[in-house]
């Protein structure tokens, strides 16, 4: 199927603090701020036309501009990282609009093209998210790792924390983590800013259940074993640095 021609954009949500590991977009890793491998990565994206970090905090603005790369401040209110990219881009010319996590500084850029696929191909797709099996079991029960399934066309029924499906029967059944990688058309990204919080998203401490309670689809795509690293502590951190040492230096 030919794509559509759009307007696609990164967005790369930064802020300072974190609850884990104060300043850890800034944190060096093998002569790289974090935020610049995640910048530089994203940027290897096919689909992406353009890509840029929103950021409340002047430090992590400077470092950007230091490399390169292509920021904007935004308020030091917002209470999400999506409400933060919804800022940088409403006056923005995008059709496209993906937010890139800036504490994964192995980002695979296939990952970011297979996310804006289906938007591009199909103008009834508003949302659109990832997915891989989990193969191993004691990530089942792991509430760190978010679970979803979905219908037989691929979109998400519910994400959950818990392991979903139960595998009652122990037998021919298949688990799938979510990947936080999104891509919303821009305008249902403005919208879905201002729906209001709800309660299975409050419950499950998952941002991404507020669409679906609000009646809205998101369609999610299955890729490989995805190698991303999340960067929340100083152990991911060091594993972060000693990954990349290894296979990009």
């Amino acid at each position: 199927m030919e794509l559509r021609a759009v307007r696609v954009i990164g967005v790369i949500p930064a802020r300072y603090h974190s609850t884990r590991l104060d300043g850890k977009v800034l944190a060096d890793i093998c002569g790289k701020p974090m935020i610049q491998h995640v910048y530089e990565r994203a940027r290897q994206a096919s689909l992406l036309d353009d890509v840029v970090v929103a950021t409340d905090d002047e430090r992590i603005w400077q470092a950007v501009k230091a490399f390169g790369g292509e920021a904007v401040m935004t308020s030091p209110h917002h209470a999400s990282g999506t409400d933060r990219i919804g800022e940088a881009v409403r006056d923005v010319e995008a059709d496209i609009v993906v937010n890139i996590q800036g504490d994964e500084p192995l980002i695979d850029p296939s990952a970011i093209d297979a996310v804006v696929e289906p938007l591009v191909k199909d103008g009834s797709v508003s949302m659109a998210t990832l997915m891989q099996e989990l193969t191993d079991p004691k990530d089942h029960a792991d509430p760190n790792l978010v679970k979803v399934v979905t219908d037989k066309r691929g979109f998400a029924l519910y994400f959950s924390r818990s392991t979903i499906p139960y595998p009652r029967d122990r037998t021919d059944y298949h688990i799938y983590g979510h990947i936080g990688i999104y891509a919303y058309r821009k305008e249902f990204l403005l919208q879905y800013i201002k729906l209001e919080s709800t309660i299975l998203e409050k419950t499950e401490s998952l941002e991404q259940l507020r669409v679906l309670e609000s009646g809205f689809r998101i369609k999610v795509v299955e890729v490989g074993h995805y190698q991303g690293v999340g960067v929340d502590t100083q152990e991911d951190l060091e594993r972060a640095r000693s990954l990349i040492e290894k296979n990009f230096s």
